[in-house]
C-alpha cells in the first residue's frame, strides 16, 4: 500500500550556472546592510555625544544663573553693612563696629572668591554701560564727565555687569558763547 504525504514533494533546485553570481549578490547585500548599520551606529553615537554636550552646557548655564541670582540677593546686605559703617561718625573700636567690619570683609572676600569684583570709581570717566548716573555736580578740580561720588557700588563678574554703580557725575564746565547783536 502506498501512503501519500500531505505535503507535495519538494523539487530539488537544479544546479545553476549562476549560483556563484547569486552568492556574490548575497554578499553584496550583506555588505550594504553592514555599511548602513555602521552609518546608523556612527550617527547615533554622534547624536548621543551632542546630547551629552548640550546637557552639560545647559547644566552649567543653570548653575551660573542660580549663582548670579544669589549674588544679586546678597548685594543689598553688603550695602546695608557699608551704610552702617558709614553712619558711625567715629571709627571707634567698639566690638559692634568691629563685628560689622569683619562681616563686611568676609562677604567681600566671598564675592571675590566667586569672581565678583567692584572697583574704585571716583575720578574715573563715566561709562553709561557700567554706571548709572543719578545726578550731576560741578567740581572744577575734576575732568568733565568724571565720577565724583559713588552712591552705591557696582559689581561685575568677568565682563558681565551684575549691578551698575550708582554715581554722581561731574557736569561739563559752562561754555562762554559770544553774543553778537542782531
Amino acid at each position: 500500500m502506498k501512503t501519500e504525504s500531505p505535503h507535495p514533494p519538494v523539487a530539488e533546485p537544479a544546479p545553476d550556472a549562476n549560483a556563484s553570481g547569486t552568492a556574490a549578490t548575497g554578499t553584496e547585500v550583506l555588505l550594504q546592510d553592514l555599511a548602513e548599520q555602521k552609518d546608523l551606529h556612527l550617527r547615533l553615537a554622534a547624536d548621543f555625544e551632542n546630547f551629552k554636550r548640550r546637557s552639560r552646557q545647559e547644566s552649567e548655564a543653570r548653575a551660573a544663573a542660580q549663582k548670579e541670582s544669589f549674588i544679586v540677593e546678597l548685594l543689598p546686605v553688603i550695602d546695608n553693612l557699608e551704610r552702617a559703617l558709614a553712619a558711625s561718625a567715629s571709627r571707634d573700636s567698639s566690638p559692634f563696629h568691629q563685628g560689622v567690619e569683619m562681616t563686611l570683609t568676609q562677604l567681600q572676600q566671598l564675592l571675590r572668591q566667586h569672581g565678583v569684583e567692584s572697583e574704585a570709581l571716583v575720578g574715573q570717566p563715566f561709562d553709561p554701560h557700567r554706571h548709572e548716573a543719578l545726578s550731576q555736580a560741578r567740581d572744577p578740580a575734576q575732568p568733565d564727565h568724571a565720577i565724583l561720588t559713588v552712591l552705591q557700588r557696582g559689581y561685575q563678574r568677568g565682563q558681565k555687569i551684575i549691578r551698575p554703580a550708582k554715581v554722581v557725575v561731574n557736569e561739563p564746565a559752562p561754555t562762554q558763547q559770544g553774543h553778537h547783536g542782531r
